[in-house]
Order: C-alpha cells, then sequence, then structure tokens
C-alpha cells in the first residue's frame, strides 16, 4: 500500500511535494521493519533531501526524517554515521 500511495503522489503531486516526500518517509519505515535496509536508506535519503529543501534542516518533519535514518544506521551498527 505504501509503494502505491508513493506511486500515486508521485504522479498526482510531483516527487518533490512534501506529501510524496512523507510517503517516501513511510516506506522507508516499512522497509526497515522487512529488513531492507538498503531500500530503507534510499526512501530515508530521497525524504531528507526533498524535506531540507522544502522546509529547511530545522523543520520537525525533516528532523523526523533525521531521526529516522539515525536509527537504521544505529540498527545496523554504523556509528560513524550517527554524528
Amino acid at each position: 500500500m505504501y509503494e502505491r500511495v508513493l506511486e500515486g503522489y508521485e504522479k498526482v503531486l510531483g516527487p518533490e511535494h512534501t506529501s510524496t516526500l512523507n510517503a517516501a518517509n513511510n516506506l522507508g519505515i516499512l522497509y526497515v521493519d522487512q529488513g531492507r535496509h538498503n531500500e530503507a536508506e534510499t526512501m530515508y535519503k530521497r525524504a531528507l533531501k526533498g524535506k531540507e529543501k522544502a522546509w529547511g534542516p530545522e523543520h520537525t518533519s525533516t528532523l523526523d526524517t533525521v531521526n529516522n535514518l539515525g536509527i537504521l544506521y544505529a540498527y545496523q551498527g554504523d556509528t560513524r554515521r550517527l554524528r
């Protein structure tokens, strides 16, 4: 369902719309739960780049995605990327 939402938002709203970026972030959460870490990282980075552009680095939605990416890195034991 998350993939369907993301595809629909991309088509209707465009890839940089904040709703599309939120869908990408949510898909990243699902991928983490499924153990699909590389795909999760791709979704988080996509969402983060767009959110930083749309809202800036200090917006709470941007920071939510930063947090999700940090959780992924911590889960993987990749402490060098936690800084």
